[in-house]
């Protein structure tokens, strides 16, 4: 398949799941329910969006510190500024196109730092790896200092309406029911052999192993502490700054931490769902909010309000990084960490 139209298919199928998921979401509401959610973004206070937007760049900031850290012991030391401007435009590559950023993260610091861009996606991929991990984490945590909201919801949501589905079953339905997922799991099976000879197969075995390699690589790292520290201080800032965000709403603001750990769990797989986060964040925080007794309409506007305040962050420092990157580099050379160890 051509690249430019795989590239097309991809956009056009991320992009495609968030439209749908915002179909799904506001083809059902009633005219209140579409007149409370303008009513919330009427009434949000907006200026609260600003401070968030701030602890919002600190955080990409760290993100360049702790990149920095890892391209260290490869023989480069770059500009924390030029890491940073390269970070930021990678977050604004992934708006137009998934896992361009990666890409024109790499590609940015390996043109102005002449380091050999092969080696800068390694460091992405302990990164990546490392990021994965902490989610993880999070989402652990989230679930046991909680369990009993968590449970409460599986009840309501998901165990009740099961039980009310099948408790009026026949014979017939129950047979139905027992076909399908015989079918399910032996296409499941035949899926899963011919996958495992595929070159798709051989590229996640690849992408396994690379993971590994990044994750074991910090482990070599000098500086490991710091490195720690960077992760909990980024993980911290996301944290604050979605915790800031409450205040925006009235409906909102009396949440606390357990609340805030929970929409930024789920909130971060729905930033990886679709393109750019689109539709698939808004619904997550929507739903996650349920459990803390906000109204659909309320979660579903403040889901929008965090989304496109990080959008409109990545847009506007991203282009300026655009910007400043050939104008700040214009006389500038390099500076490899090993000169720096000699003097």
């Amino acid at each position: 398949m051509p690249k430019r139209l795989k590239s097309l298919l991809q956009i056009v199928v991320f992009l495609g799941i968030g439209v749908l998921l915002i179909w799904l979401v506001t083809k059902n509401l009633s005219d209140k329910e579409v007149e409370d959610i303008k009513e919330a973004f009427r009434n949000a206070h907006y200026w609260l969006v600003l401070p968030a937007m701030i602890i919002g760049i600190a955080s990409h900031w760290a993100r360049a510190v702790r990149w920095k850290l890892l391209i260290k012991p490869l023989g480069y030391s770059p500009s924390v500024l030029n890491t940073f401007f390269a970070v930021m435009v990678g977050y604004l590559a992934n708006l137009a196109l998934p896992r361009l950023g990666e890409v024109s993260r790499c590609g940015i610091l390996a043109r102005y730092e002449k380091i050999p861009a092969d080696k800068l996606v390694g460091t992405m991929i302990a990164e990546r790896a490392i990021d994965l991990i902490c989610l993880i984490i999070l989402m652990i945590i989230t679930v046991a200092v909680q369990i009993d909201v968590v449970g409460q919801f599986f009840t309501t949501r998901i165990w009740v309406p099961l039980q009310q589905k099948f408790a009026n079953a026949g014979p017939t339905q129950w047979l139905i029911l027992a076909v399908i997922l015989i079918v399910v799991i032996a296409a499941i099976y035949i899926f899963l052999k011919r996958f495992a000879r595929s070159k798709a197969a051989v590229t996640v075995r690849a992408l396994a192993r690379g993971v590994m390699e990044g994750i074991l690589s910090v482990g070599k790292m000098e500086r490991k502490g710091w490195f720690l520290f960077y992760t909990l201080l980024i993980w911290t800032l996301y944290f604050s700054m979605l915790y800031c965000g409450f205040y925006t709403l009235d409906e909102t603001s009396h949440l606390g931490f357990k609340a805030a750990m929970a929409v930024l769990g789920f909130g971060s797989i729905g930033m990886i769902v679709t393109q750019g986060g689109i539709g698939a964040y808004q619904v997550l925080v929507q739903q996650t909010l349920l459990l803390y007794g906000i109204h659909a309409t309320t979660g579903y506007a403040f889901g929008w309000i965090l989304w496109l305040a990080q959008t409109l962050l990545v847009m506007v420092v991203g282009f300026l990084s655009l910007i400043l990157l050939p104008v700040l580099n214009n006389s500038r050379s390099p500076q490899p960490a090993a000169a720096e160890i000699k003097k």
